[in-house]
């Protein structure tokens, strides 16, 4: 039902969240990225430009540098910098990641091929018994880059365990890259001038100075910013809830539906974290509630965290919020299983502030039972306009009261039958596993909804 606004949504909206600004904020990144990828190439020009070499051995040695660039880049758009994922989401930069993780294997391949074909000279023995110690580095970092990335495509398939796929992940990334700068340097090729080393040296430490914050830097900032779990509850379909209160500084501009990287009884320096969904409101106070279902690694353990247990958080991330939807009349939100938590955060915020817009949400589960958060569903909607239809594979023997419900699965048809036509325009916010968001994405487009209008939550980091 309806209820009367107590707080216009435009209060809740910062200068960070309008569209212009994150346009601004996109663009701007974007053109830094550029400017990165190409800064290999100014040093080289601006200090010892090549000159009548072939245009075979200008172009391997340019993908080389090109190639140290982007594995560079990957420092930053793994090193969680709040200011890098505003304005395009935490979970779009690790597809840039793993787009130009591809590029720079690419390129390094690219590199070594077109001196072993055209320019064996300049490669030397290939033998690590022979060769100078710096062209075996730089066969070290092909080598430890080649590894990284196929054992990351494919860390499922191998059955490699989450924690120690980090680490290894973490150990042959700097590895890769040190060895990457050794040899740029010991090779000397358009580095030999001191103003040019300088440069680079330069920004290796640049690079080197954001891994040791990412690293060292901000779990130390965690240490002295503990959590306490307060509560471990059961909500239905093998998911617990955990309830943490901040023992030190709570979380600074956290909007409702963002995510943190939560531990549990390790030092913040463990590498033992995982993402979860603040499934609370900031309006609600500084505490706040992390659903967890056990998928397989170390959900297990952190569904088990005891009364009393220290906590570290790392966050708040991610742009799957009403606070940056003004404007809108109202809101259509798709859930699959687990995907209901950023939902259910968005709604506590709806909730408190008593907002009249309405809300359409399909809520797909295997069965009844399954279906978590169902008596706080209830407990929101008698406050708000909220409409939720549990769309389920199996039937109830006995159909709940005052439930709406359809059976099957969330596809064209449900939508068209169950969506009012005005709401193409609203926000079409979904949270569920990645074939389910696929395939309503394009459900809703062939149904007209404008691609900028449809935002999705992807809770598989890797």
């Amino acid at each position: 039902m309806s209820a009367p606004r107590t707080a216009p949504p435009e209060n809740h909206v910062r200068p960070a969240d309008r569209p212009a600004v994150i346009l601004t904020e996109a663009v701007a990144w974007i053109l830094a990225a550029a400017l990165l990828v190409a800064l290999p190439f100014i040093v080289i020009l601006a200090g010892d430009p090549p000159r009548g070499a072939p245009f075979t051995r200008n172009l391997a040695y340019a993908l080389g540098f090109g190639a140290l660039a982007l594995a560079g880049l990957q420092f930053a758009l793994t090193g969680r910098l709040k200011p890098l994922l505003r304005p395009f989401g935490a979970d779009i930069v690790p597809v840039f990641h793993r787009f130009l993780s591809w590029a720079a294997l690419a390129f390094m391949l690219a590199h070594f091929g077109m001196l072993y074909v055209w320019h064996q000279d300049d490669l030397g023995s290939l033998s690590p018994l022979k060769a100078q110690p710096h062209m075996t580095a730089g066969r070290v970092a092909l080598a430890a880059f080649l590894v990284l990335i196929v054992s990351s495509e494919f860390r499922k398939r191998l059955g490699l365990d989450y924690l120690w796929w980090r680490r290894l992940h973490i150990a042959l990334a700097l590895l890769g890259f040190g060895a990457a700068i050794w040899h740029v340097l010991g090779a000397g090729h358009f580095t030999a001038r001191d103003g040019t080393r300088g440069l680079w040296l330069a920004v290796t430490l640049a690079w080197l100075g954001l891994i040791l914050y990412t690293r060292l830097v901000r779990p130390w900032w965690q240490s002295r910013n503990p959590w306490r779990v307060i509560e471990n509850r059961d909500e239905g379909d093998g998911i617990r809830l955990l309830r943490l209160r901040p023992e030190g500084r709570p979380l600074r501009d956290w909007r409702p539906g963002q995510f943190a990287w939560l531990a549990i009884g390790n030092s913040p320096y463990s590498l033992r974290e995982h993402p979860f969904t603040i499934a609370t409101a900031p309006d609600k106070g500084h505490e706040i509630s992390v659903a967890i279902k056990e998928l397989g690694d170390d959900s297990r353990r952190l569904s088990r965290a005891e009364i009393g247990s220290t906590a570290w958080i790392d966050g708040p991330y991610g742009v799957f919020t009403i606070d940056r939807e003004a404007e809108a009349k109202g809101f259509v939100m798709i859930a699959g299983g687990v995907g209901i938590t950023p939902i259910i955060a968005n709604l506590h915020a709806l909730q408190e502030r008593r907002d009249p817009r309405p809300v359409h949400l399909l809520y797909a589960n295997v069965d009844w039972q399954g279906v978590a958060f169902r008596a706080e569903l209830d407990r929101i909607a008698r406050d708000i306009d909220l409409r939720v239809t549990h769309v389920l594979e199996t039937m109830p023997d006995t159909p709940p009261k005052g439930q709406s419900i359809a059976k099957g699965r969330i596809d064209a048809d449900l939508i068209q039958r169950l969506l009012p036509d005005d709401s193409r325009d609203w926000p079409h916010m979904m949270c569920g596993p990645a074939p389910m968001l696929d395939a309503l994405r394009k459900a809703l487009r062939q149904r007209g909804v404008p691609a900028h209008r449809i935002h999705s939550e992807i809770f598989e980091m890797v």
